[in-house]
């Protein structure tokens, strides 16, 4: 499962997507100060929700992972048959990351495959805002059956939105089942990453 991805945007890349969306964006807690980095799990970083009242979104900053039973983190959550009424999110995101077994078997190290928009584009994955106790709100990236581009390196991958599902993700004026699906083959190029 992804444990880790990466998000390059500014703020000012985030804004014209959003505009592009037809969506006003707003800061409610004023506009992030967003660094070029991989995310890890517990890491804070930007996600969008809906913007409550208002028409639009906001573009807020959040930590990856809310304390599951047993404390350990809850990073990944199956989508598979469910519905989610609320707490929907996005997370905005430039690649994400899976490991497969090392092809070199002398290697110790797992090898590293970054998946992204052939465009070099956002990815928009879906996700949940939840509120843990120990931590304020969180959030978690929903997981569905995998694509043809992600087959190949696991069984699960992180349930990717079109750009065109994202609104209506984030307003939740369409059921999860019909937005959350693997999509089509050359969706994504996916690269092998040197570690750092």
């Amino acid at each position: 499962m992804c444990n880790l991805y990466t998000q390059t945007s500014s703020v000012d890349a985030i804004r014209q997507v959003v505009k592009e969306l037809g969506l006003p964006l707003r800061f409610p807690e004023g506009a992030p100060n967003l660094q070029p980095r991989d995310i890890c799990i517990t890491d804070p970083a930007p996600i969008l929700r809906a913007a409550g009242d208002a028409l639009g979104a906001e573009l807020i900053v959040r930590r990856w992972s809310w304390p599951g039973p047993g404390g350990k983190p809850v990073y990944n959550y199956r989508s598979d048959g469910r519905e989610f009424g609320s707490g929907r999110c996005l997370i905005l995101a430039d690649g994400f990351y899976e490991f497969t077994a090392p092809s070199d078997p002398k290697q110790k190290r797992k090898d590293r495959w970054l998946f992204a928009d052939p465009s070099g584009g956002l990815l928009g994955i879906a996700g949940l805002v939840r509120t843990a106790p120990e931590i304020g709100e969180a959030f978690t990236m929903l997981t569905t059956e995998p694509g043809p581009d992600v087959a190949p390196y696991h069984s699960r991958q992180v349930a990717l939105l079109d750009r065109a599902a994202w609104t209506s993700w984030l307003d939740g004026s369409v059921p999860a089942r019909e937005l959350i699906r693997p999509l089509p083959g050359g969706s994504l190029t996916v690269s092998p990453s040197l570690r750092t």
